[in-house]
């Protein structure tokens, strides 16, 4: 990737050192080494090693498993569907249930070949039983245009994974801390992402509720009647747009990486007259025929994962777990004994898994004709941005050795709908938390008899715009394969021509109310624990142009937060995006980090404008910082944007008496620099819930707020929203 593009090697910001410790931490280059316990090759050292210390467990070694055994399940497949007269009660609504269940995603124990179980939270609903990921919501709207689900939490008992209550999560807000997983459950509240919803069924992460419901968030006390699990959602309208690949995964507030790591997400796609699901009808693309029962439609859900050496799902948090060394005593964190006895379970800022796990089965694989095939891919991975590409290798082969490719493939779609124009490319960019629709020609180049092998050269660290990323894990290139089959089928293949492709846009695309500046920052916590977070890149003000001061607590005018809000704010603070009802906003997004944030919008769909550099004042330092405390400091040449230290009001500061440390930005103003085209690997062309904001560059986005209420925006890097990379979004009325 050319530097002129979408990143720069010189962007200030502490990511760029932070993500080679990464590397040198994981390759076992820091710390001592454990004799005898290699991981695909690499002697793993005490910061990410096989025996994960504190936990008493030791780590799956990926070399051990099997690679492309695994029949990949297809998330579009009836079984694997929900459908009426299964799943559904008499009054039409969708049960679907949350529990912990046995599951086996084809790990097997390397000594005996016998197949290990992992205990999950999986969704499941009557005879169906809970899955991972859960069973898929393919609902057409002409036939159900308000699909109603009732979401049962029986999550009792504590976690299943490691749970850092120093966080700002569910019971750990006001009159909640009484509370605990233990005797109260895990509590939950269902997102379906990318959903045109009302905001009490948006999924705020404030709206969780406890099994049976018997404790339920603050959030609950804004709306009429009070909690129900009863969601709605509204599939009425044009903001539902045809090819719309939806998702529903778990948001409770400051656990949702880990209800996700165990297993709570799905599949919720909504189709109309011209996206069918039917091969050959509507838009003409591959689907499901009618008459053989063949199915070219596949839905895919990718996700990367560590697993203990007896199969169960291992997250780590505590002294010799992978990456605690990197984000712990790496970065000089104190964490207290009294908070943290065994040095943990603390949050840990990144999560990098050394399994690629594709609809709960570890490197599975698919066979298929060859001809075009539909392919709906999410990327669910907590950290990892994936870059992917198709290479094809001989019959059998497990390795990318002598593989020939890539393969070209053409987006049809992305998160919330069609693309403007079908475009083909060989590689393509899927940031956490976003979906993409593509079709793949397995005739190309005469594959038959051959395997197509889905190849991620995204890397397997923090990702800062490079492509290819580099390779940590031996196994992590490879995703899944395609086994391409002799002969096709006697129904017809299916081209593109006749797709009607069409320009979108907000309904008020001509017309925008507010061009509005918000800011990614990374700062540290009470505890000096790396801490991502949002905020404004200019004083915060209202819809009708008046200031949103800082609250006039001790809490902030002690450390001189006063006046208009802005900088580095934590999820908790007054409300600062707040957009009219019915008007069109422009989102400049300042990312002032030294990595790409996959950012979420809930309840719009966007359309992503452009980029550019930030344009830094010349006598910044590494991280973008000129310090005003520092005698020997310069001070601002004038020539560009940079940042200032200041404090950050935590959840707890008020009963701590402990800060945060983050930034504002200075010199906004003169902070534009050149605009930076997209690589042929960031495809964008479609109405989008998620875009990725490179380092060192401003994104621009638009989108049309129409449903009033409290929402949210974040950070889709799921240990990053855990940790205050959230915001409230609150859409208000006159």
């Amino acid at each position: 990737m050319s530097d002129n593009r979408l990143h720069s090697p010189s962007t200030p910001g502490r990511g760029i050192r932070r993500r080679d410790a990464l590397r040198l931490g994981a390759l076992g280059v820091a710390g001592a080494a454990i004799p005898g316990l290699t991981v695909g090759g690499h002697a793993y050292a005490a910061t990410a090693s096989l025996a994960a210390v504190a936990q008493g467990v030791r780590l799956m070694d990926p070399a051990d498993q099997p690679m492309f055994v695994e029949p990949a399940p297809n998330a579009l497949a009836a079984p694997f569907k929900y459908a009426p007269g299964r799943g559904v009660g008499n009054d039409g609504v969708y049960v679907i249930s949350t529990e912990r269940a046995s599951h086996q995603a084809g790990l097997v124990n390397p000594r005996s070949g016998k197949r290990l179980t992992t205990t999950i939270y999986g969704y499941g609903s009557g005879d169906y039983g809970p899955t991972w990921p859960g069973r898929t919501l393919d609902i057409n709207k002409n036939d159900e245009d308000m699909v109603r689900v009732r979401w049962d939490n029986q999550l009792y008992g504590g976690h299943i994974l490691p749970v850092d209550t120093s966080l700002h999560w569910c019971y750990a807000l006001p009159g909640y801390t009484r509370y605990t997983l233990e005797s109260d459950g895990v509590p939950m509240v269902p997102h379906v992402h990318g959903g045109h919803t009302d905001f009490q069924f948006d999924g705020n992460p404030e709206f969780f509720f406890s099994p049976d419901g018997d404790i339920v968030g603050p959030s609950w006390d804004l709306v009429d009647g009070g909690f129900t699990n009863q969601f709605t959602y509204d599939l009425t309208g044009d903001e539902v747009k045809t090819g719309a690949a939806l998702w529903y995964h778990d948001h409770a507030l400051g656990i949702t990486r880990l209800n996700v790591y165990a297993g709570l997400a799905g599949f919720f796609f909504v189709r109309d007259e011209d996206d069918t699901g039917v091969h050959g009808t509507g838009l003409g693309l591959p689907g499901h025929d009618p008459d053989t029962g063949n199915l070219y439609e596949a839905a895919f859900a990718i996700q990367d994962r560590f697993f203990s050496d007896k199969g169960e799902l291992f997250y780590p948090a505590f002294p010799g777990d992978p990456a605690y060394e990197d984000f712990i005593t790496g970065e000089g964190a104190v964490l207290p004994r009294d908070l943290f006895p065994k040095g943990g379970p603390t949050a840990l800022a990144e999560f990098f898994g050394d399994h690629m796990v594709v609809n709960g089965k570890i490197w599975p694989v698919m066979d298929v004709e060859p001809r075009s095939y539909r392919l709906r891919l999410l990327n669910g991975c907590d950290s990892r941005f994936l870059a992917v590409e198709f290479w094809h290798v001989p019959a059998g082969q497990r390795t990318l050795d002598g593989a020939e490719g890539p393969l070209e493939f053409t987006v049809i779609g992305s998160d919330q709908g069609l693309v403007s124009a079908p475009t083909p490319t060989e590689t393509l960019l899927i940031e956490t938390g976003s979906r993409y629709d593509i079709v793949v020609d397995f005739a190309d180049t005469d594959l038959s008899g051959r395997r197509v092998i889905m190849k991620n050269i995204g890397g397997d660290e923090p990702f800062g715009g490079e492509i290819p990323g580099p390779q940590v894990y031996d196994r992590t290139d490879r995703i899944m394969a395609f086994d391409v089959l002799g002969s096709m089928s006697s129904v017809s293949d299916v081209t593109l021509d006749g797709v009607d492709f069409s320009p979108f846009g907000p309904p008020n695309a001509d017309g925008v109310d507010r061009t509005r500046k918000v800011a990614l920052f990374e700062g540290k916590d009470e505890f000096g624990r790396l801490q991502p977070l949002l905020g404004t890149a200019e004083p915060a003000k209202d819809w009708q142009g008046n200031d949103i001061d800082w609250p006039a607590t001790a809490a902030y005018s002690d450390v001189g937060l006063s006046g208009p809000m802005v900088g580095s704010i934590a999820w908790h603070s007054p409300t600062t995006e707040n957009p009219k009802l019915d008007d069109t906003e422009e989102w400049e997004i300042w990312n002032m980090t030294g990595d790409a944030h996959p950012v979420h919008l809930h309840l719009v769909n966007f359309e992503i404008l452009g980029r550019q550099e930030i344009k830094f004042d010349s006598n910044v330092d590494d991280d973008g910082v000129i310090d005003g405390d520092d005698p020997d400091d310069p001070g601002p040449a004038g020539d560009g944007a940079y940042k200032v230290s200041q404090p950050v009001v935590q959840h707890n500061t008020a009963q701590t008496g402990l800060y945060g440390t983050g930034f504002r930005i200075e010199a906004v103003s003169m902070g534009y620099g050149d605009v930076v085209d997209a690589d042929p690997e960031y495809v964008e062309n479609a109405p989008k819930d998620m875009v990725t904001a490179l380092p060192g560059q401003i994104t621009r986005i638009r989108a049309t707020f129409d449903k009033p209420g409290r929402y949210v925006w974040h950070c889709h890097i799921l240990s990053h929203e855990d940790h205050e990379m959230m915001r409230v979004l609150e859409v208000t009325e006159e």
